[in-house]
C-alpha cells in the first residue's frame, strides 16, 4: 500500500466477511467462487450477496467459465475495489493509532 493513500471507512468494505473477501482477492488476481466460500467458511447464498453488493459498488468483478460439464465463477478485485480497500484498511490504522496515544 502506497503512502498517498487516503485513510477513508468505507462502509461497503467493512463488514467483516466483505473485508475478507476484498483481503483475499488484493493479493491474487482472481478467485473462484468455492475457494472464497470454503476459506470463509460460508453458504454459497451468504457469499453470493456479499459478492454482490462488492460487485455492485463496483469493487468486485466476476466472470464465469466453463469448467468441465459445469460453469466456474471468479471473482476479482477492481482497481476502485483496491483503493477502497487500501482506504479502508489506512482508515482503520489511523483509528487504532488513536488507541496508543492515550
Amino acid at each position: 500500500m502506497s503512502d498517498q493513500v487516503r485513510p477513508v471507512f468505507d462502509e461497503v468494505v467493512h463488514a467483516p466477511n466483505r473485508l475478507q473477501i476484498c483481503a483475499m482477492l488484493a493479493a491474487v488476481e482472481a478467485l473462484d467462487f468455492a475457494t472464497v466460500r470454503q476459506s470463509l467458511a460460508i453458504s454459497d447464498s451468504v457469499l453470493s450477496k456479499h459478492v454482490k453488493v462488492l460487485a455492485d459498488a463496483g469493487y468486485v468483478r466476476t466472470s464465469k467459465t466453463p469448467y468441465g460439464s459445469r460453469t466456474r465463477t471468479w471473482l476479482a478485485l477492481t482497481d476502485a475495489g483496491r483503493t477502497a480497500l487500501e482506504g479502508h484498511l489506512a482508515e482503520l490504522r489511523r483509528i487504532a493509532a488513536l488507541a496508543t496515544t492515550v
